[in-house]
């Protein structure tokens, strides 16, 4: 089960870098980093739509990451719940002294 984690972990960064790296190139008001590349208005990859494409792309990869961070967050806690409560050894409380 720790091995479908680190893989789902593994996924995760690489869908982190990929949002950034989507919402680095879009085209703001200064170009943005798209103008890097040499990308013009005229030379774009989906034709005139570019912008409305990468928007929509740059979305559905926001919600996937927010429903993996929140996957990820949930199942932290239980690894962490499971693997502290398999490390403590069952103790029974000290007698109470009692002073007269």
């Amino acid at each position: 089960m720790t091995v479908l984690f680190y893989v789902l972990l593994m996924i995760f960064i690489l869908l982190c870098m990929l949002l950034s790296f989507s919402i680095l190139i879009q085209e703001a008001k200064s170009m943005g980093l798209g103008a890097s590349f040499g990308g013009d208005a005229g030379d774009s990859l989906f034709g005139t739509s570019t912008a409305e494409v990468l928007k929509r792309f740059t979305a559905y990869l926001s919600g996937f990451f927010l429903l993996s961070c929140l996957v990820l967050s949930l199942w932290s806690a239980a690894l962490g719940r499971s693997s502290a409560s398999s490390l403590v050894p069952p103790t029974t409380p000290p007698p109470i002294e009692e002073e007269y």
